[in-house]
């Protein structure tokens, strides 16, 4: 098993890019986000997952372990390939994905290319009980205050305000968004939710 590769990006294609770690370039397969973010020349750490088949070996790799977590999940579900699965965190971020799983929000899902709303509908439905809410709110906020320095109150109010905004009829994703941009420091769930209708335009 290849945990992860490390090194400089030699080249970019559409949908991978070559590694030098060392003697070694190495293809890996990746979604949007990390084309996105590298370079020619940078140095990158890519956690990997090896596909193995009969008839080749192809490695697909992300900037972060929760991404290939979600990876992971999404290739356990009944159709959805590694790049079906590619084209899904090409298409939302590891949060947006859990959380639009959690919300059964099919039509967030179905953004993904080549998905559709059975395929989105049964992405939900086989992972619903694979993931948490907290974990799809870990890496909120990180730019004002680490999740894991938030106190239990702070945690519940947030987890609350973002229920209510999926309650009050907006996408998972858009909840997501608007909840990341309120500084939640000891404030209420009433408190967070007003902040993000404003920046919802609400």
């Amino acid at each position: 098993m290849i945990a992860f590769v490390k090194g400089t990006i030699e080249e970019i294609r559409d949908g991978s890019v070559t590694v030098d770690a060392g003697a070694i370039g190495y293809e890996v397969n990746v979604p949007g986000s990390v084309l996105e973010s590298v370079r020619i020349g940078a140095e990158v750490k890519l956690y990997t997952y090896l596909n193995v088949r009969e008839d080749e070996m192809s490695l697909f790799g992300f900037l972060t372990r929760d991404s290939l977590e979600m990876f992971r999940l999404l290739i356990t579900v009944n159709g959805i390939g590694p790049k079906g699965a590619i084209g899904i965190l090409s298409a939302l971020s590891p949060s947006d994905l859990r959380f639009a799983i959690l919300a059964g929000d099919s039509k967030a899902l179905s953004r993904a290319p080549g998905i559709g709303q059975k395929t989105a509908q049964r992405i939900a439905m086989e992972l619903k009980d694979k993931v948490s809410l907290s974990d799809g709110l870990d890496h909120l906020n990180d730019d004002i205050r680490p999740a894991s320095a938030l106190s239990d109150a702070e945690t519940t109010a947030k987890n609350d305000a973002l229920i209510a905004l999926t309650e009050l009829g907006f996408s998972s994703s858009d909840a997501l968004k608007a909840i990341s941009r309120v500084d939640i420091s000891g404030r209420t769930a009433e408190e967070i939710l007003k902040d993000a209708l404003k920046g919802l335009g609400r």
